[in-house]
């Protein structure tokens, strides 16, 4: 064959593998386009969210509200920087609350929250509360708070948001404050707003009870961990592994000495933070290899509210928890009544 032959011969066949190269592009872009606006479409809005209050822009799953933004630098919109210094109280009242629950605040004010000085020992209370969200006349609940905090300077408010998945940062804020605010005091009390309090035998206790490492209230020893994602205390594998969770203290109400608090938050920068607030504690005192104490008697601290309250019930218990705040009001007439009568 001439040689004009061969070289006609192998450019028509590189002609021919070079379309088919541009053909074989062509359709692998498109492909890719088709794909990727498919996929596109078809994710789920809420897959990924991003993390409330991070200090990143870092993306996280939806197993994210069981974690909490902790440790993180909060700070403090409403502040008694002084007080607790100057009053050094025996025992601190640190009482979570919603930053539009005024009725709660006040009817605490007007009960348990005004017994100052019990037994010779100085108490004092405060509020402890974040931000409410946008909108729900957050302006004017902010505005009310400032004149609340400026005529019974009990309220401490922070920079974080204010709901049930934010307890965790709220607990430890509290930690946070206590620690570096009320050097002389002894012991401090986490109490939830909507509980009974009897200042009296709370202090009685304290008088003899340990001075250091010391955590008590009613103690939960070997409770399971709910797997199941419709329970309001759902915990994924991922998050937390272990099938019960470590003993720990309820929340409406413990009592712990102050040299706790630094601790506590040492131990934070270790431990993941979950969103059960309590149980985090717990989980913190475990790292930290010290045990929750026992009260010296099992009914001091009631998690619900017996049928029958009488024959002196409200002078024999430190906390109970009640249906709401509003009840309150009528428990606090009948310890009087009950203390009057000599109970």
């Amino acid at each position: 064959m001439p040689e004009n032959s061969i070289f006609k011969g192998n450019c028509n066949s590189c002609k021919f593998r070079s379309c088919l190269w541009s053909l074989v592009v062509f359709l692998m872009t498109g492909t890719l386009i088709i794909y990727s606006s498919t996929l596109q479409v078809s994710w789920p809005i809420n897959l990924w969210t991003a993390t409330s209050g991070s200090s990143n822009n870092s993306v996280t799953t939806s197993f994210d509200r069981c974690t909490v933004t902790y440790p993180h630098k909060y700070h403090f919109i409403l502040d008694e920087p002084n007080r607790c210094h100057q009053e050094s109280p025996f025992l601190v009242l640190m009482i979570p609350i919603e930053p539009y629950n005024r009725e709660a605040r006040d009817i605490i004010r007007k009960t348990w929250g005004k017994e100052t000085k019990v037994l010779d020992k100085v108490v004092s209370h405060y509020f402890v509360l974040g931000l409410t969200k946008q909108g729900n006349g957050a302006e004017h609940i902010e505005e009310q708070l400032l004149g609340e905090s400026q005529t019974h300077h009990d309220i401490l408010q922070s920079d974080f948001l204010d709901s049930y998945n934010n307890l965790t940062i709220k607990t430890m804020v509290m930690f946070e404050w206590l620690s570096s605010h009320c050097p002389s005091t002894s012991y401090a009390m986490k109490i939830d707003s909507d509980t009974f309090l009897n200042v009296r035998n709370l202090v009685s206790m304290l008088l003899k009870a340990p001075q250091h490492l010391y955590m008590t209230g009613n103690v939960i020893r070997g409770a399971s961990v709910l797997r199941d994602r419709n329970s309001k205390w759902f915990m994924p594998v991922s998050v937390f592994p272990e099938s019960t969770y470590p003993p720990y203290v309820i929340g409406l109400g413990y009592v712990f000495s102050l040299d706790l608090p630094r601790k506590i938050l040492e131990a934070s920068v270790h431990v993941r933070a979950v969103y059960i607030e309590d149980v985090y504690v717990g989980m913190c005192m475990r790292y930290l290899g010290i045990p929750v104490t026992d009260p010296p008697n099992g009914d001091l601290f009631r998690s619900w509210k017996p049928l029958y309250t009488g024959n002196c019930y409200w002078t024999s218990v430190i906390v109970t928890l009640l249906q709401n705040s509003k009840q309150l009001l009528d428990v606090w007439e009948s310890y009087h009544a009950q203390v009057q009568s000599g109970c």
